[in-house]
């Protein structure tokens, strides 16, 4: 089993960046709380809408907003385990999350590679899966394997399905895929668990991740909470990601895209656990500022660097594993 450094605690040598006070913390969790109890959040599909209504909720299915009472948010951060253990079908990569360790993957999912042969730019197809599989498999810094391109030779509402069953020959850490359909869903859950050796053996050992991600401002698509409801129903580790763009789909100060972030990862948090109390569950994000200029989200910038290291603070904050993007 591996168990990366820690980050984000107090020592005596090295560097680090805690951008936030106890008290800025303290402001941004009590406004997060306003906005999902006064503004709420807008959940497309009827069966997530009914688990919220069912947990306390006050829900309105004619505009699908739910309103969620500050006491369910909090009881829902404090069921959410703050230590995850996802296994890699290699013992020796299995992965202890939470606590203030860190660890890496890959960046993902590019739709164009660099062709190796020609030199050219090309759609990537599902043949590139085993050429960035065995590179991240053999990497000893990276440490669990996200789905890396989006094949483009097959048919788009399937492509994860491909990937999967190109990656688990050539991948023996942890996984995590983002499939878009209840169909996709099932079929990886099959793959997944003819690999493990069943279902029962695959929520033993959890190989596979999910992951997905809420639409700013505050929206829950349909496809993504059948992903949470599918994950946490499976025992599988899942990742809530929220992808603001400062001064675009955010308010254009820091605080105010924290706060909105901060409040549609815990929209799904709070679903999942009131429909599988207990179940592992990833703080995301990949949260940046929008490139005036193309109106698309920069990536790999300061402001991108600074957001992640304030969400880093906030899942601290609430013992919560958690992943960033874009450093």
């Amino acid at each position: 089993m591996k168990r990366g450094i820690h980050a984000g605690l107090p020592r005596t040598d090295g560097i680090g960046a805690d951008p936030l006070s106890d008290g800025d913390l303290h402001d941004i969790h009590l406004a997060t709380l306003e906005v999902l109890e006064r503004t709420g959040i807008w959940v497309e599909a009827q069966d997530a809408r009914d688990i919220f209504r069912d947990g306390g909720c006050r829900v309105n299915d004619d505009t699908f907003q739910v309103h969620i009472p500050a006491a369910v948010v909090e009881d829902a951060i404090h069921s959410t385990p703050p230590i995850i253990r996802w296994c890699g079908r290699d013992p020796r990569h299995d992965l202890m999350l939470g606590g203030g360790r860190l660890a890496f993957m890959n960046f993902g999912e590019a739709v164009t590679i660099n062709d190796l042969v020609t030199g050219e730019n090309r759609p990537t197809v599902t043949r590139d899966v085993a050429d960035i599989c065995t590179v991240v498999d053999w990497a000893s810094e990276i440490d669990v394997y996200e789905a890396a391109i989006t094949p483009r030779d097959c048919n788009e509402d399937i492509a994860t399905i491909h990937h999967l069953a190109a990656a688990l020959p050539a991948v023996s850490k942890p996984m995590m895929f983002g499939p878009l359909s209840k169909f996709e869903l099932q079929t990886c859950l099959e793959l997944a668990s003819a690999v493990a050796g069943g279902v029962d053996a695959l929520r033993e050992r959890p190989f596979l991740g999910l992951g997905m991600c809420s639409v700013s401002p505050l929206q829950l698509t349909e496809q993504g909470t059948d992903v949470c409801l599918f994950a946490a129903r499976a025992g599988l580790p899942l990742s809530i990601l929220a992808m603001c763009m400062a001064g675009g789909s955010t308010p254009q100060t820091l605080a105010g895209t924290l706060v909105l972030h901060n409040a549609e990862v815990l929209a799904g948090i709070t679903m999942v656990q009131l429909a599988e109390r207990g179940a592992p569950v990833i703080y995301s994000s990949s949260t940046t500022a929008m490139d005036l200029r193309l109106g698309a989200a920069s990536v790999g910038t300061p402001e991108c660097a600074l957001l992640n290291a304030c969400v880093g603070q906030i899942s601290r904050h609430y013992a919560i594993p958690s992943w960033v993007a874009g450093l």
